[in-house]
């Protein structure tokens, strides 16, 4: 069966929550889709990932209820249309900077006559059945990063073109190029306008805004208006855990 597409889920959870996929181990996509997001992203830009462990996580992830993304590493047809052959529903494209760029994105992810993505969905056509054509133009969602100064500008025309589901910040990349060091959140004015500008011109053309973010700040994104927040990083989180119970254990045998 093949999935809501993301607009329907937010009918029903606003915002959506998602998980972040970068550990080779098919095992902690299982997890992640299985606990509770409304989505999870593979991420084969900055992830650990080869195609074949992408293939084994969309697999390991099929038993869930979690919509499957893939971070594709750079916009480039090819590549988009392999992740959406394995089952993905949708890509993340990083580092869209126009109109033109976006147009791009579209294209590969949409069927004729609305793009050029070639047939021959193997792993999505035997996950989701003989439907998944007749839906796909419809489902499969296509989401540019908007992560650069240059994105933020051109916000507007970059979700005014048709097929463009939601954008995605990237908040570590945009602080570099505003002078910044990387980060999840600034103590800056103009870090918080280019926030604000681009969840406005999303309301504004009815496209999903979302942006990576950190368990600490989710509450303060929603407030802001993102509808799709990445909150689950597997990597992250193994760090985390790790450190915490290593320095926990030695302090009760102290």
């Amino acid at each position: 069966m093949v999935p809501d597409n993301l607009r329907a889920r937010l009918a029903t959870n606003d915002p959506l929550l998602g998980g972040w996929i970068s550990m080779r181990d098919p095992l902690a996509a299982e997890v992640a889709f299985r606990a509770g997001y409304d989505y999870v992203c593979i991420d084969s830009q900055h992830g650990l990932h080869s195609y074949d462990m992408i293939a084994s996580h969309l697999h390991a992830g099929s038993g869930g209820n979690a919509f499957p993304l893939v971070r594709v590493p750079w916009n480039e047809q090819g590549f988009i249309g392999r992740m959406l052959d394995l089952g993905a529903m949708g890509v993340i494209v990083p580092m869209v900077n126009s109109a033109a760029e976006a147009r791009a994105a579209v294209n590969a992810c949409r069927y004729a006559p609305l793009g050029a993505r070639s047939f021959g969905p193997a792993g999505a056509g035997t996950r989701f059945g003989g439907e998944y054509y007749s839906k796909a133009n419809d489902t499969v969602a296509c989401i540019p990063m908007v992560e650069t100064v240059q994105a933020v500008e051109a916000v507007d025309e970059i979700v005014s073109v048709p097929g463009v589901d939601a954008v995605y910040v990237g908040p570590a990349d945009l602080s570099i190029t505003m002078g910044l060091p990387p980060g999840m959140d600034q103590d800056n004015r103009d870090f918080d306008a280019a926030l604000a500008k681009v969840v406005d011109a999303c309301n504004r053309a009815g496209v999903i805004p979302g942006i990576h973010c950190s368990v600490e700040l989710v509450a303060k994104r929603r407030d802001q208006g993102f509808k799709m927040i990445t909150v689950g990083n597997d990597l992250a989180h193994v760090i985390a855990g790790l450190n915490t119970a290593i320095r926990d254990a030695r302090k009760k045998l102290a």
